[in-house]
């Protein structure tokens, strides 16, 4: 199983890492025998299963269900869990105790905090207390009613400064990899070399030290996709196609063959 210090060394060595966003055991499954590098369990399962508007309703139970299947389907890869809205922002005693439920209970080799200095001291103290911690800077969705939508960031002057200035506040603080969100490209650039850590990019351009996408975006079960999401796979007319195929079967009598059938 790949560590934290696999991550650093990536960058050092100049191997790009792959990451996948998936909430299920079915796609851990996958994601583990395609060899990818990482998955990250992400809120935006709020979305992606729950069919809700934004992540902010996600509950820190709903996260450790979803980890717990991702780790049964990807026993022996590494594993990153989103710390839902609340989780912790509000005490660091908070989030010590919910960062410590989501390792120990699903068995997790690390959790994400969305922002920058507003969440240092945060960081630095369950990084003190042994939980590795990925950072998340540029569009976070967490506040995205704060941020006005869901909108690049990073265009204004003013943006890129602080974006910056957090990438270094976050590497200080221990964090051993940082996922940079729709930001400009020149702008993931400048920060994955000026930070050490690696930059996992998420419609932040080809410079970040990796990239991560949606399973469910990249499989095609969406019908619109955001610009920086490639479609590997049709996969919403793929199943389409079959269930009409079994619904025919069904109605004509042709399933289930005698192959199908005990005797």
């Amino acid at each position: 199983m790949k560590t934290i210090t696999d991550f650093i060394d990536a960058k050092k060595e100049g191997r790009k890492i792959s990451m996948v966003s998936t909430y299920e055991y079915w796609s851990a499954v996958i994601c583990e025998e395609a060899g990818i590098d990482s998955i990250l369990v992400g809120d935006s399962a709020g979305m992606v299963i729950q069919g809700l508007d934004t992540t902010l309703p996600v509950s820190l139970e709903e996260m450790i269900y979803h980890a717990k299947a991702v780790r049964r389907g990807a026993p022996n890869t590494f594993v990153v869990v989103d710390m839902p809205f609340l989780s912790y922002q509000v005490s660091v005693e908070d989030a010590v105790k919910n960062a410590g439920r989501i390792m120990k209970e699903t068995g997790a080799n690390a959790v994400k905090i969305e922002g920058g200095e507003e969440i240092a001291h945060i960081i630095e103290k369950l990084v003190s207390a042994g939980i590795p911690v990925m950072g998340h800077l540029g569009l976070t969705p967490q506040s995205v009613h704060a941020l006005g939508g869901y909108k690049v960031q990073g265009r204004s002057e003013e943006q890129q400064k602080k974006i910056i200035k957090d990438s270094k506040i976050l590497e200080q603080v221990g964090v051993f990899s940082i996922v940079l969100e729709a930001v400009p490209s020149y702008l993931a650039k400048e920060i994955t070399e000026f930070v050490e850590v690696p930059t996992i990019g998420i419609g932040a351009g080809k410079y970040t030290d990796g990239q991560i996408l949606v399973f469910h975006d990249m499989m095609g079960f969406f019908d619109r996709s955001p610009k920086f999401v490639k479609r590997y796979l049709e996969g919403k007319k793929l199943f389409i196609q079959a269930l009409k195929e079994y619904r025919e079967e069904v109605q004509t009598g042709k399933f289930p063959e005698q192959k199908h059938i005990y005797e």
